[in-house]
Formats: C-alpha cells, structure tokens, sequence
C-alpha cells in the first residue's frame, strides 16, 4: 500500500477507501492498475477544498466591488440584482440562485482586462477575511484535502479543481494553496473579447456569462478541457452530483467522495437548506450510487490548518 500522510484524516470507512483505492490503482500488474496518464482526480472547490458559509467567496468578492461602483453610479442601489446584494437580501439572493450570483459577478468585473482582474483578486485576497471565523478567505482551505491533493500527486494522479466558482478568482489561489496549477482549473467563465491596448493584445471581460459549471454542464466542462473521465471526483453539493456520477459509472476502478457538512461547532453544519446549493438527492442516495460520504464531525481529525 502507498505510505499515506493523511495525518488530517480520522481512520474509518472514508479513510480506508481512500488508501485502498490508491493503492489498487498504482499496483503494477495488479487487476486494478491505472496508468498514470489515466490517473485523473477532479476536486469540486466551493465547500469542497474551503469553506462556503455563509456564502461563497464569489459573493463576498463581487459584492465588494459592487459597492464601490455603487458610490459612483447610485443607480444601482435602485436596479435588481444589484439592489439584492448591496441590501444583503437573502430571500432575494435565494430566488436568484447561483447562476444569478455569478451573473452578478460577470456584470460587475466587465471591461477588466484579463491582468488588471488578476491584480484586483490578489490584492483582494491578500486581505479580505471571513465574516465570521475572522480569517483570511485563503486560510479556511480544508487541511484533510490539502493532504488529500498532495498524496494522490504523490501517486501518480493529475488534480483538477472543476468549480461553479469563477475560473480567473480560483486561478488567482489554487497553485498556492492547493498546488494545483491554472491550468488545472475549470470553472465558471465570462465571454471574453480580443483587443489591442497601447500595442498589446488583451482579453477584456464581457458582462455576458460563457459557461457556468455547474450540475450537468460539469462533465461536459471536464470533457471539453481535461479530456479523460476522471477515476476520482470529490463534490459536496448536488451540483457535483452529475460529475460524481460521470466519474462512477466508468470502466475500472472508480472512487466518488462527497463531504457533508455536519460540523457546526468547527465550521457549519448544513445539506439541503443551503439553498445556493443544496445537498439533498446526492446524500439521500449516495449508497444507491455508490458514492463515499465524507462526515467532517467523523472523518475529519482537523479541518483548517492551524493558525
């Protein structure tokens, strides 16, 4: 068996998945071997590798933004989906669902080139912290799947984020905090357009969505950028539900995980009330396809690096 550094991880039937899985599959001449190349593992970001209470980053990050244009342009305090986020109302927010939030997002990063919203991310996470735990947005990664990350790269394997979070914010961190390089990350995207500015060619943000990632449009996304069915896919929501399934329902050996949130006194305990995105039909029949459950409260030995 692989020497495991899961030091994070309870011992328990998750763990022991885990280990078992990696080992089969890196077993030369064994009946379950996997060539390296095929060793492909995709990571849902959002309440899978940090935490997403009580909303995703991505609405901290825009909404920061939003605020200041409003300054400029009070208009907006008056026009929807603006006027929601601004007034911090969730039932709005609720109604327009993830899609919406990202829309959200699109609108207000438009005109950006693709440099200058890389350097407003940065210097926005070098700082924005959590509005609860009182920690940078960077810190509250999931130490279990850091460790997670770093021993399937040990064996063999080729991590991917497949995100519905934007693609440029998760790019911005993931090599630093996950070591998984921008180009290993899929995500939602803006449609994007060609430009020559002062003699070089730019991309410049649209307020038009491309592809949102999320539910069924996630194999798609998986198949049009990776290019192999992955033999491991880790979610938390039923909106990793398709890529779990798609990675499951493979030929050889296969390993879908699912984290579930039950941890309120370390992090949040939450499923299917977190209506941006629900856990219900992925967890009510995990065992009907053959999906590992994740219990942070029972497999988890830590869940945020120490600080």
């Amino acid at each position: 068996m692989p020497n495991s550094s899961l030091s994070s991880w309870n011992d328990g039937a998750a763990k022991s998945a885990i280990l078992d899985f990696v080992a089969r599959v890196t077993r030369e001449g064994g009946p379950d071997f996997v060539r390296p190349e095929e060793r492909v593992a995709t990571f849902d970001n959002d309440g899978t590798l940090w935490c997403e209470q009580p909303l995703q980053v991505q609405f901290f990050f825009g909404r920061d933004l939003l605020e200041a244009m409003a300054e400029r342009d009070p208009s907006l305090k008056e026009r929807q989906p603006f006027k929601a986020y601004l007034e911090r109302d969730m039932a709005t927010i609720n109604d327009l669902g993830k899609k919406g939030l990202f829309e959200v997002g699109a609108a207000v990063h438009a005109g950006m080139t693709e440099d200058e919203f890389d350097a407003y991310a940065h210097n926005w996470l070098a700082t924005a912290k959590h509005p609860k735990l009182g920690r940078l947005f960077t810190e509250l990664t999931y130490q279990p799947q850091v460790e997670l990350l770093e021993f399937l790269r040990a064996n063999g394997f080729k991590t991917f984020i497949v995100s519905g979070g934007g693609i440029d914010l998760i790019r911005c961190f993931a090599e630093g905090r996950y070591g998984i390089a921008r180009d290993q990350v899929v995500g939602s995207s803006v449609k994007t357009r060609f430009e020559m500015r002062n003699g070089r060619g730019e991309l410049v943000k649209l307020a038009e969505l491309d592809s949102f990632d999320d539910r069924e449009i996630k194999p798609h996304n998986i198949g049009l950028h990776i290019g192999r069915r992955p033999i491991l896919a880790f979610g938390n929501s039923d909106g990793d539900l398709a890529m779990l399934r798609y990675c499951k329902t493979g030929q050889g050996p296969r390993l879908a995980l699912l984290v579930h949130h039950d941890d309120a006194e370390r992090e949040f305990a939450y499923d299917r009330e977190f209506r941006l995105s629900p856990l219900a039909e992925a967890l009510d029949k995990a065992d009907e396809y053959g999906i590992t459950v994740v219990g942070m409260k029972r497999d988890w030995r830590a869940v945020f690096e120490a600080g």
